[in-house]
């Protein structure tokens, strides 16, 4: 069916590594297998720790495995004013709330985990009065804005789900309930970041009319989170193809962050893009 399309969004903090090559030639294969398109978008919303220079690096990697994209290709860091308009429509809605809970308190919180291993944030600031709020945004004390998850379970509809042609961490496919609850109130918006990935995918999903989602198994759980965002904002409900991960001889996921060898390492070192392909069995 045509008009199907997909997109490989890569955050440039760091060189593409394998893990990067399989979820990149993956969504290429599924694009074909489904007489779609696959689009390029960079997710460069967290200027801190993003760089041009691993940008330019990611589309040099992609273009030697042997991809390409329509043009032209997205860049999150040039569109964060339609992100703050999302956030201001979520705000008008009253969904969010400021925080002011510093790293150190949060660092403290005890009781359940989210999906990711996180203490769910106890909800400190959503019981805070106005006039609180008033008074410490008006001393200009820097805060985070948090969705408060209960109202937004409410306004996103009941029986909430996604459709899921992937496989879930547990063999999970077809129809999967969603639990956004397990998250708690998430953080949407920083004062160093004027938006969250959830919010800027979620709108790019939209405004680029992606259908079908292919990422990490590891993103699967955070798939709830999105579709209540999708459905509070009115937009698209694509369907999901979450894959496995790469990981190394220890069983560890690659990792950026980590220094895992690069692609442009192993094609300095002599491997091939034929050698990467057949590797991850593409």
């Amino acid at each position: 069916m045509a008009g199907r399309i997909f997109r490989f969004a890569p955050s440039p903090n760091g060189r593409l590594h394998l893990g990067h090559a399989y979820s990149a030639l993956f969504t290429a294969q599924q694009a074909k297998i489904h007489d779609g398109k696959c689009l390029l978008r960079i997710e460069d919303i967290d200027r801190a720790r993003c760089r041009p220079e691993f940008a330019e690096q990611a589309l040099a990697d992609l273009q030697w495995l042997g991809l390409d994209w329509p043009q032209p290709v997205r860049y999150q860091s040039r569109h964060l004013h339609e992100y703050t308009v999302v956030i201001d429509r979520l705000e008008r809605l009253g969904l969010l709330y400021p925080c002011f809970c510093t790293r150190a308190k949060l660092s403290k919180v005890q009781g359940s985990r989210d999906p990711d291993g996180t203490p769910v944030y106890p909800g400190y600031c959503r019981l805070m009065t106005k006039a609180d709020r008033s008074r410490r945004m008006s001393a200009a004390e820097p805060y985070a804005l948090r969705l408060d998850m209960a109202k937004a379970i409410v306004a996103a509809g009941s029986d909430l789900s996604f459709h899921e042609t992937g496989c879930g961490p547990d063999g999970e496919t077809g129809a999967i309930a969603c639990t956004p609850q397990d998250w708690g109130d998430v953080v949407l918006a920083r004062k160093d970041i004027a938006t969250s990935y959830h919010v800027a995918v979620v709108h790019d999903d939209a405004v680029q009319g992606v259908t079908h989602i292919t990422r990490g198994i590891d993103l699967f759980h955070a798939t709830s989170i999105h579709r209540v965002l999708q459905s509070i904002l009115e937009f698209p409900a694509p369907a999901y193809i979450h894959h496995k991960l790469i990981s190394d001889d220890a069983g560890r996921k690659l990792s950026k962050s980590r220094g895992d060898r690069s692609l442009a390492a192993l094609r300095d070192e002599g491997v091939t893009p034929d050698m990467i392909r057949a590797q991850l069995g593409f």
